[in-house]
């Protein structure tokens, strides 16, 4: 099967074909940037919503009760979760979809879990080209689920239309310690397990850090209370929601850092494939544990090679 008649069928609903495809895009395989170019045409109708949070503030049951609230309303749901990858040995457990089982057997809601691959900021390198796909394959809301994060990982408003950002009542004083980071990014604001005690001191806490930078109440990211594991607040959070989006398919700024990257993943791509095969690499790492060679020096060297300084031009008179 070519390009052209794979699109064809992912475009047209073949699930088996999208996952194939995801995952030739995710492995950046042969035939990857062809995929995502001939799939790109197709993209930019979905409304991608980015559920973030700490780790235990209740995000794949969030999203999953979010994925039922858009299913009542007909609309084709894809969910892409993102788990922690080890640092030992690289595996990653993949576990939100054990937590989204009552999806199953529904044809219209799909679920892709993918590791972060030792990335930062809560998401995986391959995230914003697997929404690409999903939203050529005509899902009408992408859930994103970030790995749980701290208060610098914020990649995912740079993907997201909407982002909402889980807290529990457990959270207490560290909203204060949170605000100058991942705080900032939320279009909504969701104190989950909202049965707990302490979800009043919370809620005042998020009002108060909120009045600091609007006097208009009606200017501030809305907060919701949810009880995720009984369903109680997704329809408000879902409703919420709808009115809260950012046009990043359709942004200059966005596809101007977008590109940057793109062009720089490629870059470091065929560099490494051309200068810097796995048996190079092996040896310098050996010889520089054992302090014969100096990785400093090493990357100097290299990058001469690859890129030759260029020859300085005479002065010019005036």
């Amino acid at each position: 099967m070519d390009v052209t008649q794979w699109v064809e069928r992912v475009t047209g609903g073949d699930i088996r074909l999208l996952s194939r495809a995801l995952s030739e895009i995710e492995n950046r395989g042969p035939l990857a940037d062809s995929l995502l170019a001939a799939l790109f045409p197709h993209s930019g109708q979905a409304w991608t919503i980015g559920v973030t949070g700490a780790p235990g503030a209740g995000k794949s049951t969030v999203v999953t009760a979010l994925a039922a609230h858009f299913r009542e309303q007909d609309k084709r749901v894809a969910i892409l979760a993102v788990d922690p990858t080890s640092p030992f040995t690289g595996g990653s457990i993949l576990g939100d979809r054990i937590r989204m089982q009552i999806h199953d057997a529904d044809p219209d809601v799909y679920i892709r879990s993918m590791a972060t691959r030792g990335s930062l900021g809560g998401l995986a390198p391959a995230a914003a080209d697997l929404i690409i796909a999903l939203d050529a394959a005509r899902f009408d809301v992408i859930l994103i689920e970030t790995v749980g994060v701290g208060q610098a990982e914020v990649d995912v408003v740079r993907l997201a239309s909407t982002v909402a950002l889980l807290l529990t009542p457990s959270t207490g004083d560290d909203v204060q310690a949170m605000k100058a980071g991942i705080m900032e990014i939320a279009d909504a604001f969701v104190i989950n397990k909202a049965d707990l005690p302490g979800a009043d001191r919370l809620e005042t806490e998020l009002r108060a850090m909120l009045s600091l930078k609007t006097d208009h109440e009606e200017d501030r990211p809305p907060i919701i209370r949810t009880v995720a594991t009984t369903s109680d607040g997704i329809e408000e959070l879902g409703n919420a929601l709808r009115p809260i989006k950012r046009d990043n398919n359709r942004s200059a700024d966005y596809w101007k850092r977008r590109l940057s990257e793109i062009i720089r993943e490629r870059l470091m791509d065929e560099i490494a494939r051309a200068q810097l095969p796995a048996k190079r690499l092996d040896e310098a790492a050996e010889q520089i544990a054992d302090r014969k060679l100096n990785p400093y020096a090493f990357a100097a060297e290299l990058t001469s090679e690859l890129i030759p300084a260029a020859p300085l031009s005479p002065p010019t008179e005036d």
